[in-house]
């Protein structure tokens, strides 16, 4: 995979993207990553890449050209193929594991990075095809989720993680917040490993983390349930989960 990073800071990333798991998937060329700073495809002499709004206004807007400029360099780099353009802005989609799954099956990802009010909206209409955002909270600019979205896709590419399961069991993989884990010592100031996880039976142990899974989701994010499509043994133990409620509440 290859992503190109558009950039006022390219210098933020080189923290982020020189250790751990990125780190790795660099060194073994699973994944190619280059930041370009917007500022050197400004044509003017102080380097500027923004200017106040047309029609008046707060604040500075990123002009249209030096993007353009970039862009045309990264589609000359790859002799003109295509790749998908993702701008970073509150207006786009929220970021989840479906879009991490969706990013990871592509070739090339440009990210360009917002700042100030925003970008001229000429960029939106011609270049970018997909705009995300990672909450409703306000940053100073799109290098930070930028650095969160391109983690979580490069560890879903085969041969990033030494097991594909580590990322198969991951929170929001299959729809589900992830089970707990225990491991030594087996007890710990009076706190104890639950026995299921000793016992070896591997079939005892798989129901258990998914009953936890499931139950872990359905208290602290029920909103994930509403959009997952359960498999039939998912649904048993739902139902499981319900009549013990019931019990427990004696209702």
């Amino acid at each position: 995979m290859n992503i190109d990073i558009l950039t006022l800071f390219p210098e933020m990333f080189n923290g982020p993207f020189n250790n751990s798991i990125i780190k790795r998937a660099r060194e073994k060329n699973l994944v190619q990553i280059e930041t370009y700073n917007i500022r050197d495809f400004s044509r003017n002499k102080h380097r500027t890449v923004d200017d106040t709004p047309y029609g008046g206004g707060a604040g500075m807007v990123m002009g249209v050209e030096p993007i353009f400029e970039a862009i045309d360099r990264i589609k000359d780099k790859y002799n003109g193929s295509t790749a998908r353009i993702v701008l970073m802005c509150p207006q786009g989609l929220t970021f989840n594991q479906t879009l991490a799954k969706e990013f990871a099956q592509e070739e090339h990802l440009v990210f360009i990075c917002g700042h100030y009010e925003g970008i001229d909206e000429r960029v939106r209409e011609n270049l970018v095809t997909d705009e995300i955002s990672i909450g409703d909270f306000v940053l100073t600019g799109g290098e930070i989720p930028v650095m969160a979205i391109v983690d979580a896709i490069i560890r879903l590419i085969p041969g990033v993680l030494g097991d594909l399961a580590s990322a198969e069991e991951d929170s929001f993989y299959d729809g589900l917040l992830d089970y707990p884990h225990y491991t030594r010592p087996r007890e710990y100031r009076g706190n104890n490993v639950p026995e299921v996880l000793l016992s070896g039976h591997h079939e005892n142990i798989y129901k258990w983390r998914k009953r936890q899974s499931l139950l872990r989701t359905l208290v602290k994010r029920p909103d994930l349930l509403e959009s997952k499509d359960f498999t039939t043994e998912e649904i048993k133990i739902l139902k499981e989960i319900y009549e013990d409620l019931k019990k427990l509440l004696d209702i």
